[in-house]
């Protein structure tokens, strides 16, 4: 680790914090319907659209109205995504001549993308068409991430006053989070994007000549655009296979910085729009607080880790003064390298830079712990901010265990339903993500598709159902995910991941609004202090810890202390 490196991880980060600020103020006025400077130009589309729909902004939805519209809007969107990667071959912008997808495979992208967990078994270069990464996986970019947004809006208001009925309504919400949020940043972050080097065309792919005397085919495609709502939508389905280590998508340390603070920006603001909303900023500097600081101490420990290299490798005689460089590229280093890891799977975004399977044991496990914890440091756009609201809602409820009051959160009273729901929501990771990896290491249809023996092969399959049921989307690499058993049981993994965890939080919202708002007593006990941010962090970690850690002892862990004792599989 170098000074260099710490500061290069300081400024992105202090980048990050000092956008979200604005941002999360005008987001919070977006969602409330207020004009903004935006409003004269996008005002008559916002218009129009209600026109061509028949929706009504003003009217709004119970959470049972509001949850079945997302349900109905997502279930519509996958069936459309799936319909145009089968037929792609038959779709125009289709100048590699690609076939349509598998069923399978098609099944998996279409709730990969749905759910805005963008896990890719295939290689875009290779299986999409333009007109399918266009026109399916980057229209989803824009509408999975709203609607996350949208969801953690509508929790939001559960806490504004007492006795609510509605929590606004959701075609509204998407369509405002999609017009004023997510295309203006997508335009010039993506334009940004462009000027960096990033492609952005309708060409076909290009033939060059090598210096061997032989050819190569350069794929392009429309990238910059895809990659702008990629990341600010902490979507990570990227328009190359590689992701964002392809020189395409990745072109240099400065576009690396740039999509470190796109994937972060939106799930930090959030929480300061929560703030605004709630009428109390100090609440949303809380939560604010508690992932960023989880995403500097993930981010040490992937640097501690990789910058000390791999003593195998160190005994072979490899030059000790770069760190353990497999899989990565020196173009990022590994500061940035570790701030896009722990940015990337803290923030549910699924990006790579690098390949986590040629990560030392310990740099490799953060980031799947990460994901573990819930998904809410800082979590997907939206999501992130509904789940820490989930585990704020259990600290609290702690606390008042401690001080024998019943707890209460911003002047609601936190009761048996509320929990019940929220446990229902937490154990919900757990389930899928042991359920299914316990199932797999014992199907030999399963096993075959691991490439490595021992615990990195353990590491591989429970990343991947880790990945899935977590929305992230990043893999540990070495597995053959393209197969029906883990297209459709990953696919499912993340059905459950998105839906069956956010009903019981919008069935939360529900309770919370319908309550009548009590002052604040003796007896209070105060959310908006470090101490509370302390507990919150503490239950976060607690609870991760006691669902996973055995599955990590048979993984990681087993695998770094083989690599200490000179061991490899």
């Amino acid at each position: 680790m170098t000074l260099i490196g710490w500061a290069q991880i300081a400024l992105v980060l202090i980048c990050i914090v000092a956008a979200a600020v604005p941002l999360g103020r005008f987001i919070a006025q977006v969602a409330a319907g207020e004009r903004t400077i935006l409003h004269p130009l996008l005002g008559p589309v916002e218009r129009a659209i209600y026109a061509v729909a028949g929706v009504d902004p003003a009217r709004g939805q119970g959470w049972k109205a509001y949850t079945f519209s997302m349900l109905t809007f997502s279930a519509a969107g996958f069936a459309s995504l799936y319909a145009i990667l089968r037929l792609q071959d038959v779709l125009p912008f289709n100048p590699q001549g690609f076939g349509g997808m598998a069923p399978y495979l098609a099944f998996n992208t279409a709730i990969s993308f749905v759910t805005n967990t963008n896990w890719q078994a295939y290689s875009g270069e290779a299986a999409a068409s333009y007109f399918s990464q266009m026109a399916g996986l980057t229209v989803h970019n824009f509408l999975s991430a709203a609607t996350g947004i949208a969801l953690a809006l509508a929790l939001t208001r559960a806490f504004v006053g007492g006795g609510l009925q509605e929590l606004g309504n959701f075609w509204a919400d998407l369509t405002r989070v999609t017009l004023y949020v997510l295309l203006p940043l997508s335009v010039v972050v993506g334009l940004a994007f462009v000027a960096l080097g990033m492609p952005q065309t309708l060409s076909a792919y290009a033939d060059a000549a090598t210096l061997e005397g032989g050819s190569q085919t350069i794929a392009l495609g429309p990238v910059a655009f895809q990659i702008a709502i990629k990341h600010l939508g902490t979507n990570g389905g990227g328009f190359f296979g590689v992701n964002s280590l392809h020189p395409f998508e990745g072109p240099g340390a400065l576009a690396t910085a740039l999509q470190i603070w796109c994937q972060a920006l939106i799930p930090f603001a959030l929480c300061l729009t929560f703030g605004h909303v709630v009428g109390n900023r100090r609440q949303g500097w809380v939560l604010l607080s508690v992932m960023l600081g989880f995403v500097v101490a993930a981010t040490a420990a992937i640097y501690a880790a990789e910058a000390a290299g791999n003593p195998l490798h160190l005994a072979a005689g490899v030059d000790a003064a770069l760190g353990n460089m497999e899989g990565k590229d020196i173009r990022f280093g590994q500061a940035l390298v570790a701030l896009f890891t722990a940015t990337t799977t803290g923030a549910s975004c699924g990006a790579v830079n690098a390949m986590f399977s040629s990560f030392t044991p310990l740099g490799g496990m953060v980031p799947l712990f990460l994901i573990q914890l819930g998904e809410v440091l800082p979590g997907g756009v939206g999501s992130g901010l509904y789940g820490m609201l989930v585990f704020a809602l259990l600290a609290v409820f702690i606390a008042g265990l401690m001080v024998g009051r019943t707890p209460e959160f911003l002047g609601k009273k936190i009761q048996a339903r509320e929990i019940k729901l929220a446990m229902l929501a937490v154990l919900v990771l757990p389930a899928a993500i042991l359920g299914f990896t316990a199932v797999a290491m014992v199907l030999p249809a399963a096993l075959a598709s691991i490439a490595n023996q021992g615990p990195h092969g353990l590491s591989e399959m429970l990343y991947a159902y880790t990945s899935a049921a977590g929305n992230n989307g990043s893999a540990f690499g070495g597995l053959t995910a393209d197969t029906p058993w883990l297209d459709t049981t990953l696919g499912l993994a993340m059905l459950l991941g998105r839906f069956a965890y956010v009903v019981p939080v919008m069935a939360i919202a529900g309770s919370l609004a319908a309550k009548l708002k009590v002052p604040d007593s003796a007896g209070t006990f105060p959310t908006h202090t470090p101490l509370f941010a302390g507990l919150l962090a503490g239950v976060i970690l607690i609870l991760g810890g006691l669902q996973f850690l055995p599955s990590l002892a048979l993984g990681p862990l087993a695998e770094h202390f083989s690599m200490l004792a000179g061991k490899t599989f």
